[in-house]
């Protein structure tokens, strides 16, 4: 039963990365981005696999340590818990970026890869459009509102 719920974990995901990375423009995939109960999903198979390895999982979180990560991890449901919080967690960075790249003005051609390394590596993928978007506002840009330092905005 973990395995599949382990599997499941993507798959509920999968669809709100398919619609953002091959479907940016349509309003369908605006409305599905703009909502954070994408995850509700995920984070039911999350509870699902946590709740059996709660004290080992409170034990790794409230006193982290290496060796606490290392016995949660070779529990199926350990790991399987930790995997669906990244999915949950990336699926919302993934949302962010997606919305944040359409007020911007970033092309969907752009954001493709980007999302996609996301999904893959969210970390990399992260910092890239932390990075593109902090390149995007030292630009001029006739689509894009400057913020000016006077207004207490940061650009980024």
């Amino acid at each position: 039963m973990t395995g599949f719920l382990f599997e499941l974990t993507f798959w509920l995901a999968a669809p709100v990365w398919l619609l953002m990375i091959f479907a940016p423009g349509h309003r369908l995939t605006a409305r599905v981005a703009a909502s954070p109960l994408t995850v509700v999903p995920v984070l039911a198979v999350y509870m699902t696999m946590a709740l059996p390895v709660f004290p080992e999982l409170w034990t790794a979180v409230s006193s982290p340590d290496i060796d606490g990560f290392r016995d949660l991890l070779v529990l199926a449901n350990g790991a399987g818990a930790i995997w669906a919080q990244v999915i949950a967690w990336d699926l919302l960075i993934g949302q962010w970026m997606y919305r944040e790249a359409r007020r911007t003005g970033v092309h969907p051609l752009v954001m493709g890869p980007l999302l996609v390394l996301t999904i893959l590596l969210s970390p990399f993928g992260l910092l890239l459009f932390l990075l593109l978007r902090k390149v995007r506002a030292g630009r001029p840009d006739r689509d894009q509102p400057r913020l000016s330092a006077a207004s207490g905005s940061m650009p980024f």
